[in-house]
């Protein structure tokens, strides 16, 4: 029989903030980092610049009743409104809110919320758009310093992106993907996981390069069991085939590092050559 495994691909999922604040920095360093296309929007200067957001993808300086116009806000964009005044708050929330998006949030004391919320009733504003509505924003973990409070926010992100009642976002490495579009006459193979039950480290479509050196790139969970798909991976770049491997990670032990999974992987190992 053969084996069908059709493969979305999309970009990055992004994260835009509005407000160049002591928040945003930390908040666009960490989204950055989690993988995070970031947009940082504030309407002065000295707070919506490369100098002061290296790890954003773009920073745009216009009054936030505008920007939205250059956003291009979509249901793969995460929104995270802290301004520093409530009369930004609203004008995010008016352009905002009849859009389809991933998640917003803003950032705000219960009463400056209740207050930002109720003239969005008053405006008309659905109530239904309004719940979608974080606010306040963030886990609660009790978060007192820019730093604190950015990792709450982003935890909250990442749980919406990854607990999605219609299934989480694909497991994309940029770092692999571009390592495949490079134009290299290294053999290489290419691992996937193309299927998963139970506990696993990681959900179908993690990738990982293999060379025959011994090098690495990406990772489909780490432990015994990868070791394992690594070595299958050698004898597939020297046949120069395919090859499709179920990993059974039910007894894979880790007792140094403490880590038990209990699930099967299917993964496919295909020679770039």
């Amino acid at each position: 029989g053969s084996i069908l495994f059709a493969e979305p691909y999309a970009p990055p999922s992004r994260l835009v903030i509005l407000g160049g604040g002591h928040i945003a920095l930390p908040l666009a360093e960490f989204g950055a980092k989690c993988g995070f296309s970031v947009t940082v929007a504030d309407d002065r200067p000295m707070f919506a610049n490369r100098q002061r957001f290296p790890w954003a993808d773009e920073v745009v300086c216009e009054g936030f009743d505008r920007v939205f116009e250059k956003l291009n806000i979509n249901r793969s964009t995460f929104v995270v409104i802290v301004t520093r005044g409530h009369r930004h708050d609203l004008d995010c929330l008016r352009a905002v809110l009849p859009l389809e998006t991933a998640y917003v949030g803003m950032i705000g004391s219960k009463r400056r919320v209740r207050a930002a919320f109720e003239q969005m009733r008053e405006e008309g504003f659905p109530q239904e758009a309004i719940d979608r509505v974080h606010a306040p924003i963030g886990l609660k973990i009790g978060a007192k310093t820019p730093e604190e409070i950015a990792v709450s926010i982003l935890s909250e992100v990442i749980q919406c992106k990854r607990c999605r009642e219609d299934g989480s976002w694909p497991e994309l490495d940029e770092a692999v993907l571009k390592e495949l579009c490079r134009e290299t006459d290294e053999p290489r193979a290419l691992v996937t996981i193309i299927g998963a039950k139970g506990s696993v480290p990681r959900d179908p479509g993690a990738k990982m390069v293999v060379w025959p050196d011994g090098r690495i790139l990406g990772s489909i969970g780490g432990g015994c069991s990868e070791s394992s798909v690594i070595s299958a991976s050698y004898d597939v770049i020297k046949s120069g085939g395919c090859a499709v491997m179920d990993v059974d990670l039910t007894a894979d032990f880790d007792a140094e590092e403490g880590m038990v999974c209990g699930g099967v992987m299917q993964v496919a190992i295909e020679a770039l050559i």
